[in-house]
């Protein structure tokens, strides 16, 4: 079975590496990634792009756009980019310009939003010229949803209900939800039912290592509140798989996810949906 993971990070970003030193023990870096993706079976990952100024600082105020993948260059041949945008800096001069470039790389398959974490709502007119892009280039507007990494996010605007206007306002687009929302992964399942331009992907359940990940799966009433979402919304046609390394090792948290899918549908959680999603990879699958 092809494994594509839709959520990874690979930015020089100081949580993620006191993440991956203390809690889930990867080893981030270039060719940390790369042999993950081969002990797996990842044929490729997609890299939300983040980027800060000064260590420590993310969501960094002062972060330019667009927002890329800057941990090691050049980047591995089989790592797509999801550009991220600062809304604090769109305003500046040649920003827009700038993130208009970077849309022209085949490399660059989305645009990530950090809900939550820039305190806007998704629909803030901020925005407007993002969606314009998005629409411009046929790209998906990828958004964090759920509990954020970061203690000075507002999770008001991380919600999944506070975004629905905006689904429906760009029916045009196709957006993709990250984490299932998590905690509100019900709220999603119904947003997910409604909404038939929104995906969710499955990343970033769970922070630490293997064994964190094997003691979990033993945990029914941890399991139960992703399954019952998952259930609900009876739509596998719109969940995708990532997983937000380097927050988890890629195997065991494939084995997660596993458990939680029937297996009927693996074949379109690990792989179609998420190609669906992103245009450009599937292109580039296409082209072998």
């Amino acid at each position: 079975m092809r494994i594509i993971d839709a959520h990874v990070h690979f930015s020089n970003i100081t949580a993620f590496k006191e993440t991956a030193t203390a809690q889930s023990f990867v080893d981030y870096t270039a060719e940390g990634l790369l042999n993950e993706f081969k002990d797996a079976g990842v044929i490729a990952g997609v890299g939300m792009g983040v980027t800060e100024t000064i260590g420590g600082a993310f969501p960094d105020p002062a972060a330019l756009n667009p927002m890329l993948l800057d941990l090691s260059s050049p980047l591995l041949d089989n790592l797509f980019t999801c550009i991220g945008i600062n809304p604090l800096t769109l305003h500046l001069a040649g920003q827009i310009e700038a993130l208009e470039q970077s849309l022209s790389s085949e490399r660059v398959v989305g645009i990530k939003l950090y809900a939550g974490y820039y305190h806007y709502n998704i629909g803030d007119e901020i925005y407007e010229p993002v969606y314009k892009l998005a629409t411009t280039y046929n790209l998906p507007i990828i958004i964090h949803g759920g509990l954020t990494y970061a203690e000075s996010g507002l999770l008001k605007y991380s919600h999944p209900l506070y975004m629905e206007e905006t689904f429906l306002k760009y029916r045009n687009l196709t957006f993709m939800l990250c984490h299932f929302g998590d905690p509100w992964v019900m709220d999603t399942a119904a947003m997910l039912e409604k909404n038939p331009n929104l995906f969710t992907d499955l990343s970033g359940w769970i922070v630490g290592d293997a064994n964190k990940v094997d003691r979990l799966l033993t945990e029914q009433t941890y399991t139960d509140h992703f399954k019952r979402a998952i259930v609900f919304a009876e739509k596998y046609d719109r969940l995708v798989f990532g997983t937000d390394w380097p927050l988890v090792p890629l195997d065991p948290y494939i084995r997660f996810v596993k458990s939680l899918i029937p297996q009927i549908h693996w074949e379109d959680v690990f792989f179609n949906n998420t190609i669906q999603v992103f245009p450009r990879l599937k292109e580039w699958i296409e082209k072998g």
